[in-house]
């Protein structure tokens, strides 16, 4: 029934700065942007390859009650190919990496970074 996830929508605090976040930190493509007048809201769409992530503004949202065990989404993964060499990266890119884990059902590499707003991303080795 499913072909795979269309796109993740993100609410953001601060426009500006989540949008650099995604685009200068992880390297994702603005692909469109548009403000929404009738909302006082930007809708960015970004994309990294078939990963697409749709960032929205809006006037006063609330905050994430808990990390990582708030209802609903969890938390973002990514895959990448070493999540060591990914972590080098963001970390002299300035981003705060957590220590490096191992999954103890797969044995592969895993550990988290946190967007602007505190929503936690995993990069997990996708061992492909």
């Amino acid at each position: 029934m499913f072909l795979g996830i269309h796109h993740v929508a993100i609410i953001c605090s601060d426009y500006e700065v989540s949008k650099q976040f995604y685009t200068n930190k992880l390297d994702f493509v603005v692909v469109d942007e548009n403000w929404r007048a009738e909302r006082q809201s930007w809708k960015c769409d970004l994309r990294h390859g078939p990963v697409q992530i749709e960032l929205f503004s809006f006037p006063a949202p609330p905050s994430r009650p808990t990390r990582p065990e708030a209802c609903g989404l969890r938390h973002l993964a990514f895959s990448v190919d070493s999540v060591e060499a990914t972590a080098r990266l963001l970390r002299a890119r300035g981003v705060e990496v957590e220590p490096i884990r191992i999954d103890p059902h797969t044995g592969r590499s895993f550990t988290f970074i946190a967007d602007p707003d505190g929503l936690p991303i995993e990069l997990y080795e996708d061992g492909a």
